[in-house]
């Protein structure tokens, strides 16, 4: 049995780099237990006891002391070079070990009549993304209001919002009085405008620019009669929606400009009982829309809905702006009772001081 001491320490540890590196997996265990005894977190000696086991064939094990290893380091900003190297060393084997257990694990699912393709096996694919780390797992993060139990989906199915295929085949009138508004681009106004009741905040740049501009046809709640009037259509198209309706907060109807190379920055909405729904229809190629984990380009006359208090950001990688038709509605799992109980509670801030509190979208 070998003893660990503060005078053989450096010794023993110099001995078991030797054994990894000729090759002597039964040393390196013993050398590797050995040290562990003595100092059981230090991040050298744990690297040590993943080598063995890695040589032993048991990744899984091996994985989970170069984490640890890894663990141990997190936030030190300079590491000895002898530990900067048993890290890297650590962190190539947990990738290896990672790439090889996916590659098992789906050829075997595959096997099994797994097919990442199939729509209808779309959930389950998901959940394997997760699991391997291909995904990120966002969730709804509003800013002010979670109301608890709703689904977390980035981009609503299509089959929930029929809708908006009526939307869609009004994209050449809406298209049409968008052009009217574009001949004018005095109407159109950054974003994000500065609010002399609330602390002056950059927003990424973002703050007073106009590289991210809007006309608004209805703002927090509130018709915009001399935007409204120039664009009967659109209003008409979306009058039968379920607009999401919080007097002096929602719907807001706007059309919104992102110039060339200009990005919107990650960013979460408000309160997660609504949707808000994009009609593409001034897009260049290269214009990109990303919510959670999914990315995708928007098309001109493709409509979608997503949950804006999950993660989400835009970039307009063409050289031409990009011009979008949002609004926001009620989310389907919301009831008539419950969307009455939000308006009856946002009223009720009102009341209490906080009408300042505006939704966006």
């Amino acid at each position: 049995m070998t003893t660990v001491t503060p005078q053989n320490v450096g010794q023993l540890l110099a001995d078991a780099r030797r054994a990894r590196q000729t090759g002597d997996v039964p040393a390196l265990a013993r050398l590797a237990d050995a040290l562990l005894a003595y100092q059981p977190h230090e991040p050298r000696f744990l690297v040590l006891k993943g080598d063995a086991l890695h040589a032993g064939g048991d990744l899984r094990s091996a994985a989970t002391f170069y984490g640890a290893a890894v663990a141990r380091v997190q936030g030190a900003t300079q590491l000895p070079p002898d530990l900067r190297a048993d890290i890297e060393h650590a962190l190539r084997r947990q990738a290896e070990a990672a790439a090889l257990f996916e590659a098992r694990l789906r050829d075997g699912l595959r096997e099994r009549g797994f097919d990442a393709a199939d729509p209808d096996q779309s959930r389950f694919a998901a959940a394997v993304d997760l699991m391997t780390g291909r995904r990120r797992l966002y969730y709804q993060q509003p800013k002010f209001f979670l109301f608890p139990g709703l689904p977390q989906i980035e981009f609503q199915p299509r089959e929930t919002v029929p809708w908006l295929a009526q939307v869609e085949e009004a994209t050449a009138d809406i298209k049409a009085e968008l052009q009217g508004l574009l001949a004018r681009p005095e109407l159109f106004a950054p974003y994000i405008e500065d609010r002399k009741n609330r602390p002056a905040s950059d927003q990424a740049g973002l703050l007073g620019n106009d590289d991210w501009s809007a006309v608004f046809l209805w703002k927090d709640g509130v018709e915009v009669p001399e935007i409204a009037a120039l664009c009967p259509r659109t209003l008409q198209v979306l009058s039968d929606l379920p607009l999401c309706r919080i007097p002096g907060r929602s719907p807001s109807i706007l059309f919104s400009r992102l110039k060339a190379g200009a990005k919107i920055p990650p960013h979460t909405g408000l309160i997660n009982t609504r949707l808000i729904c994009h009609l593409p229809l001034v897009v260049p190629d290269g214009c990109y829309f990303r919510v959670g984990n999914e990315e995708r380009q928007w098309r001109e006359g493709q409509a979608w809905a997503f949950d804006d208090t999950i993660e989400h950001e835009a970039r307009n990688d063409s050289a031409q702006d990009r011009t979008i038709l949002i609004f926001d509605v009620w989310k389907p799992e919301i009831t008539p009772a419950e969307r009455q109980k939000i308006c009856d509670l946002f009223a009720t801030i009102d009341a209490a001081g906080g009408s300042n509190i505006k939704l966006g979208v």
